[in-house]
C-alpha cells in the first residue's frame, strides 16, 4: 500500500475489547481531517467514544459500515492527501474489506500487564509503547487503569505509557493504610523505582491530580511535567453527595444516579459500566477503602502549598459541566485548558485535551 495512505483502524480501548462497533461516522469521505479530529462514535462492551483522528490529510474513503462488529485492529477508513491517485485508494479499499470480510487482520497487542510490590501492597499496571519519556497516568477515586483507555493509546505513540491501580482500585491491593494522600503518593514513587524510571510526566485526574501534587513535591528530581485532570485539593467546592453516595450503594439501581454526575453527557452512564462498578465495589476490602478515602477527600484538602514547591511544567484540564470537582476550584491555577461540554471525566468525553498537553 502506498506509504501515503494512512490506515484508520478499530482501536484497542481497555485490556478485554477485542471488537467495536461503530454507531455514527461523524466525519464523511472527502473532508479534510488534522491530527485530534473526531472521525467516529464507538461501541465497546464496556463503554462508548469517539475515535479521534492521528493522521491529517483527506478522509478518502470510508470501509466499516454503522453498526457493523469491527475486530480490534481492522482498518476502519483511509486518509491520504488529495493528490493520491483514486485507483490506489481504490485497490487499498478493496484489500481492507477483504480483510475484514474474512475477519483474518493484523494482530493488535495491546498494554502490557504487570504487578510490582510497593510498602508490602501489590500494585497492578498496565504498559504500553516504547518511547524514550516515560508516562504514568493515576486514576481518581473509584477509578482504575482502564479509565485512561482513551488516552493510553494516542500518547503511547510518542511515550512509554504506564497506567497504575491505585491501592483499593482495580487489581492493585485493597489495603489504604490511612488513606492519607502521602500514602497514595508513596504508591506512585514506589512504582517509579520498583520499575527503575529515573524520571516521568506524572498525569493525574480528581484524587489521582492530588496524588501526583504530592509526590512531585515529595520527591521533585522524578518529576519531568504535570498535567492535572479536574484535580481535587485546589478548593473547597467538591460534591460530597456523589462521593458518599457511591461508596455507600449495594446495588446497580443504588448507583447509577450517582454515576451521572461524572458526565457531561449522562448517556455515557451504561448498565454495564455501573455493572462493573458494582462488580469491583462487591470485592472483599472495597468498601473499607472506598469510605477512607472519601474521609481523605472530604476533610479540608489543600494541595496548592505543595505545587508551589513544585519546579515543572504544570499543565491543566478541566471540563466545564464538572459536576464532581467543579471549574470553580481552578481560581487559582494557571494554564487551565477549559473542555465545555465534558464533565468530571473530561479525559474519556475529551481525550484529546488531555493527550495534546501532556508535553
Amino acid at each position: 500500500m502506498d506509504p501515503m495512505i494512512a490506515r484508520v483502524v478499530m482501536p484497542k480501548w481497555g485490556l478485554s475489547m477485542t471488537s467495536g462497533k461503530i454507531t455514527e461516522w461523524i466525519a464523511s469521505e472527502g473532508d479534510e481531517i488534522t491530527d485530534g479530529d473526531e472521525l467516529a462514535d464507538i461501541d465497546t462492551d464496556k463503554i462508548a467514544g469517539s475515535l479521534e483522528a492521528s493522521d491529517e490529510g483527506v478522509l478518502r474513503r470510508v470501509i466499516a459500515r454503522v453498526g457493523e462488529d469491527v475486530p480490534v485492529g481492522a482498518t476502519i477508513a483511509l486518509i491520504a492527501p488529495a493528490d493520491v491517485p483514486e485507483e490506489e485508494i481504490e485497490a487499498a479499499a478493496r484489500q481492507a474489506r477483504e480483510e475484514l470480510d474474512s475477519g483474518v487482520v493484523p494482530e493488535v497487542g495491546g498494554p502490557v500487564t504487570g504487578t510490582v510490590e510497593v510498602g508490602g501492597r501489590t500494585l497492578a499496571y498496565a504498559t504500553l509503547g516504547e518511547g524514550e519519556e516515560h508516562v504514568v497516568l493515576v486514576h481518581g477515586y473509584g477509578g482504575d487503569k482502564n479509565s485512561w483507555l482513551f488516552v493510553q493509546e494516542p500518547l503511547a505513540e510518542r511515550h512509554t505509557v504506564h497506567a497504575l491501580d491505585l491501592p483499593g482500585h482495580g487489581e492493585s491491593a485493597k489495603d489504604v493504610g490511612d488513606g492519607s494522600l502521602e500514602t497514595l503518593a508513596d504508591a506512585v514513587l514506589g512504582f517509579l523505582a520498583a520499575k527503575e524510571i529515573p524520571r516521568a510526566h506524572l498525569v493525574g485526574h480528581s484524587l489521582g491530580g492530588a496524588v501526583v501534587v504530592a509526590a512531585a513535591a515529595r520527591e521533585p528530581s522524578r518529576v519531568t511535567s504535570l498535567t492535572l485532570v479536574a484535580p481535587a485539593g485546589f478548593g473547597d467546592d467538591i460534591n460530597a453527595d456523589y462521593l458518599r453516595g457511591f461508596a455507600d450503594a449495594t446495588s446497580r439501581r443504588e448507583l447509577k444516579p450517582h454515576l451521572t454526575a461524572l458526565f457531561g453527557d449522562p448517556a455515557r452512564v451504561t448498565r454495564q459500566l455501573a455493572d462493573d462498578l458494582m462488580k469491583y465495589k462487591r470485592i472483599d476490602g472495597v468498601d473499607k477503602a472506598l469510605h477512607t478515602l472519601v474521609d481523605t477527600l472530604l476533610r479540608p484538602l489543600d494541595v496548592r502549598p505543595l505545587l508551589s514547591e513544585v519546579d515543572v511544567p504544570v499543565t491543566v484540564v478541566w471540563g466545564r459541566r464538572d459536576a464532581v470537582v467543579p471549574v470553580s476550584n481552578a481560581a487559582s491555577l494557571e494554564n487551565v485548558s477549559f473542555v465545555d461540554d465534558a464533565g468530571h471525566m473530561v479525559h474519556m468525553e475529551a481525550p484529546s485535551a488531555v493527550v495534546e498537553v501532556v508535553p
